[in-house]
């Protein structure tokens, strides 16, 4: 099977994380994955430079795009595909977006005015798919859950940052509104990362068109791995 991290942050453009491109791309290349999505947290989220205000949106804009760009090059140096993806935000919920480019973003500045349910589905108008990243996680910024059934195409019902009662509750939320399904790690820490979680499929990813099309078809399939022991060990 060819597997593929859905849910990866890279330091220095999300600036919660705590491991390099190259990294994670080592880390998750020893593990035999196919493929990775760098979705680091968007201008509206946890990106380093979300509070400078001398910068232009164009400039933090590729500011935003130099992790995804320099991972494609390391990719080919080290055997792995990178694929793109981001992490928008509002007050704590979060939406996984891909199938949008750079130029894309470029295009359009006016999504940083729009509220959610304006943007998600304008988004999905220009060929993204959205997913509701890990809808039922609680932590002292959230002030309360916020579910945009209408407005995504899936919901991330396996985070192997998050609880099991968070992700089965994820997973009913899927259900009740019939929405596509996908897991991912979340990772921050690269190899100091316990617990793993992802999609994979029987044939390699031709790009990210494919992985949507296989999303929406349900041929993807969720896997999650439990490194524990391994790490406790190498302590």
């Amino acid at each position: 099977m060819y597997r593929y991290e859905t849910h990866l942050h890279t330091s220095p453009v999300s600036a919660c994380a705590k491991k390099t491109v190259r990294e994670n791309l080592e880390f998750y290349r020893s593990l035999g994955y196919d493929g990775v999505f760098i979705t680091n947290h968007f201008l509206d989220g946890n990106f380093v430079a979300r509070h400078n205000t001398e910068m232009s949106y164009e400039e933090k804009i590729r500011l935003y795009f130099s992790d995804y760009e320099a991972g494609v090059e390391l990719g080919k140096e080290l055997g792995i595909r990178v694929f793109f993806g981001a992490e928008l935000s509002y007050k704590g919920t979060d939406f996984l977006v891909y199938g949008l480019e750079k130029e894309w973003f470029l295009a359009h500045p006016e999504i940083m005015e729009m509220k959610k349910s304006e943007e998600l589905p304008f988004l999905m108008s220009e060929g993204a798919l959205v997913i509701q990243a890990h809808p039922y996680r609680e932590a002292s910024y959230i002030d309360h859950i916020r579910l945009f059934p209408r407005c995504v195409q899936g919901v991330e019902v396996i985070n192997a940052s998050c609880t099991p009662l968070v992700n089965r509750m994820a997973e009913q939320y899927a259900e009740a509104y019939g929405l596509c399904r996908t897991a991912g790690s979340d990772n921050h820490t690269g190899a100091d990362k316990k617990r793993l979680a992802g999609m994979e499929s029987e044939t390699p990813l031709r790009d990210v068109s494919d992985f949507i099309a296989r999303v929406k078809a349900g041929t993807m399939h969720i896997f999650t791995t439990d490194r524990t022991a391994e790490l406790e060990t190498a302590l």
